[in-house]
């Protein structure tokens, strides 16, 4: 989880704790669910689900620290701050960081569930926050925290250019699923929608970009 832009050791420690052995969650969205982080569904009779705010149900503490850390990770180049802008224009600054905090949700779900770390972290951000443990645990002392990284300049920004251009893919890849989805409306009138169960319905031919865009 320290891995992770925007995620230190209080959060993570936090996660965990509240989480404990990950595998009693079987998907994803029961760990958002039991963060709180679920939106509300409302219905009555026959009329379509609204969903509303966050349900708030839950570790109350630790989806205010999930909140906190997704102030931190969206200052830091990459996927995630893309995503926030696209929410933000939408649906104003405080539910994009509630979006972001469930996506860091959900991402905590997969790197503890695999033991993996996260794809895009940064080397010099995530050693530093090693550091920052040993001298929490007295294994290294507070100068050592205070001297020069361990990673050349060059590298740092080297690093974040791949960052930002993974952030530039991922907002192209929205915009052309996006141009998809306009094209489709715009079709409804003079095609034939598929019949249920169907060929067509199961496997459309935007399906690898939307599964592309929802796994990020």
């Amino acid at each position: 989880l320290l891995t992770i832009p925007g995620v230190g050791l209080t959060t993570a420690a936090a996660v965990v704790a509240v989480v404990g052995d990950v595998t009693r969650f079987e998907r994803p969205t029961k760990l958002v669910g039991y963060f709180g982080l679920d939106p509300k569904v409302r219905q009555s009779g026959d009329q379509p689900y609204r969903t509303g705010h966050i349900s708030r149900q839950g570790q109350a503490h630790a989806r205010g620290l999930l909140i906190e850390a997704a102030h931190a990770t969206v200052r830091v180049p990459g996927p995630f701050r893309a995503f926030y802008e696209r929410v933000q224009a939408r649906r104003g600054k405080q539910v994009a960081l509630v979006a972001v905090a469930r996506k860091l949700a959900v991402l905590s779900w997969h790197l503890l569930t695999k033991e993996e770390d996260y794809h895009w972290a940064l080397a010099d951000l995530t050693a530093r926050k090693y550091k920052l443990l040993e001298v929490k645990a007295g294994i290294a002392s507070p100068a050592r925290l205070m001297g020069q990284g361990v990673f050349a300049r060059d590298t740092m920004v080297q690093a974040r250019k791949v960052l930002a251009n993974a952030e530039l893919a991922y907002k192209m890849t929205v915009s052309a699923r996006q141009v998809q989805e306009g094209r489709g409306r715009l079709n409804e009138g003079t095609t034939r929608r598929p019949k249920p169960g169907s060929a067509t319905e199961i496997s459309p031919s935007n399906s690898a970009l939307r599964h592309e865009v929802d796994r990020a």
